[in-house]
């Protein structure tokens, strides 16, 4: 594939090569098309079943302008797989777990507080989330720390919008990101693989560069309840695990915060986890993943990239030996 240099130092393809948002938001007329017989075919009709199945009840629509300057590479993973191969531990921790638990979660009324070191504290519900910035619509790629990856279009925008609303003072070295944890809502807040609620954090440098995402929407509708409705955060060039799910607390504190993993296990998962593959994680090499929904029996690992192929981030750990710091 021929690819270009975007101004922010993000590897593009050429417009011919990207897959446009109408052809992915047509798919489902189409499916819908087989299963009611206006195209033939038992395999055509058997995959409209599946899609019928992934679909589940209808979402409200939550469109976002597409940026230009954050497209992945790749094909975007079809939307069963990203909605039926999770990992949200609140749910439970086999993969299909989220999909089948999930539909517990109440997403409204919802509220994020947003509090520590800031000049103006404040609480947002949902409403005042999504018309703080303009939406958009950008697709990245998403890597998980246990050796797989999809591509996903998010919609969101800057999680730098919400900060530079709230003013964060000069103690303001981190963020904390807090999720729901919530037993009647959540089933699996009552194991004890995590200490609950679930955490995260990030330098703040890193959560004001333009990549961090508060996140919305996917695929063009609200986030579905096993992808972290109803807001979350999208940070394409670290692990999955980094990127918080159904946030209710947005704090700024002067410490480095104690995040969820790196508690449970500190010799396995890093502060920053940045994806490198350079750096295994302790039971399996982090040099290769497997794209979903390209399982076939020839399919072929691909190669990991520095930071996920978000090279623009790399000014942010300069002078960071990236293999102590990971």
């Amino acid at each position: 594939m021929l690819i270009k240099r975007s101004p922010n130092g993000i590897d593009l393809p050429f417009p011919s090569e990207i897959t446009p948002r109408e052809i992915y938001e047509s798919r489902r007329t189409f499916i819908r098309q087989l299963a009611v017989g206006t195209i033939a075919g038992g395999s055509l009709l058997e995959m409209a079943n599946r899609e019928a199945f992934a679909q589940g009840p209808a979402r409200a629509k939550l469109p976002g302008k597409a940026n230009p300057a954050y497209i992945a590479l790749d094909k975007i993973t079809a939307y069963k797989d990203a909605t039926t191969y999770n990992n949200f531990y609140e749910f439970g921790t086999d993969k299909s777990d989220p999909a089948e638990n999930a539909h517990t979660l109440i997403p409204r009324p919802w509220t994020v507080s947003i509090e520590g070191e800031v000049k103006k504290p404040m609480t947002l519900d949902l409403d005042q989330l999504l018309k703080l910035a303009p939406l958009e619509e950008r697709i990245y790629r998403l890597r998980c720390v246990e050796g797989w990856s999809m591509v996903i279009p998010w919609t969101g925008y800057s999680l730098s919008e919400l900060i530079k609303k709230v003013e964060p003072t000069g103690n303001a070295k981190y963020v904390e990101f807090v999720s729901l944890a919530d037993r009647k809502q959540m089933p699996g807040v009552g194991s004890r693989v995590l200490n609950w609620p679930y955490t995260e954090g990030l330098r703040m440098d890193e959560a004001m560069h333009p990549l961090a995402l508060l996140t919305l929407g996917m695929y063009g509708e609200v986030l579905p309840n096993q992808n972290g409705a109803p807001v979350r955060i999208v940070l394409p060039w670290k692990y999955g695990f980094k990127s918080a799910k159904s946030i209710v607390k947005i704090r700024f504190v002067k410490d480095q915060p104690r995040t969820a993993w790196n508690v449970a296990a500190p010799s396995e998962y890093g502060f920053y986890s940045n994806v490198n593959p350079e750096v295994d994680h302790p039971r399996w090499s982090q040099a290769a993943e497997r794209r979903i929904g390209e399982d076939g029996f020839l399919a072929k690992k691909r190669k990991t990239l520095m930071f996920n192929g978000y090279n623009d981030v790399a000014p942010l750990y300069a002078g960071m030996d990236l293999k102590r710091y990971c």
